[in-house]
């Protein structure tokens, strides 16, 4: 709930600074006026052209920090022994459909049988060649390096 309202100030913020941004006067505009008052031109430092600006850097965290993060649950630094198996768990109690406990072999083949079955078109009991072409793992293309176009020079009138 926190992050949602959280996450709709931020948008009104962002949506209010650009306004402000968009809608006040050009910034030479803004330093000719700066300085025609003697007042504020001596308070204020020019800002130096050439500073470039430097971002803020999350640090890149390993592959291990983030695997030992999603066991973590309770982000103690620690992984218990129930969150090391939590996993394990879930994965077992979908698969022990009748609730006993126990895995039977039916339960445990039930996602082979069904390929199976769905494989055989014929319902011969058996696969041809072609039928069997279709059990293949579905394999997720990989995703493409990003080839984001170089920034177009800023240029002022």
């Amino acid at each position: 709930m926190w992050r949602y309202l959280v996450g709709g100030i931020g948008g009104v913020a962002m949506v209010a600074g650009g306004w402000l941004m968009w809608s006040g006067a050009s910034p030479s505009a803004r330093a000719a006026n700066a300085l025609s008052s003697p007042a504020i031109a001596a308070t204020t430092a020019p800002a130096p052209q050439d500073a470039p600006a430097v971002l803020p850097e999350a640090p890149e965290r390993s592959r291990e920090q983030k695997r030992f993060d999603r066991y973590d649950k309770d982000r103690d630094a620690r992984i218990t022994r129930e969150e090391y198996l939590a996993s394990r768990r879930k994965a077992f109690a979908k698969l022990d459909t009748d609730g006993d406990g126990r895995l039977s072999f039916d339960e445990w083949s039930i996602k082979t049988r069904e390929r199976f079955a769905t494989a055989d078109r014929d319902r011969s009991g058996t696969l041809t060649s072609a039928e069997f072409a279709t059990t293949a793992p579905k394999r997720k293309p990989p995703r493409p390096a990003c080839r984001c176009p170089e920034p177009a020079p800023v240029v002022d009138d």
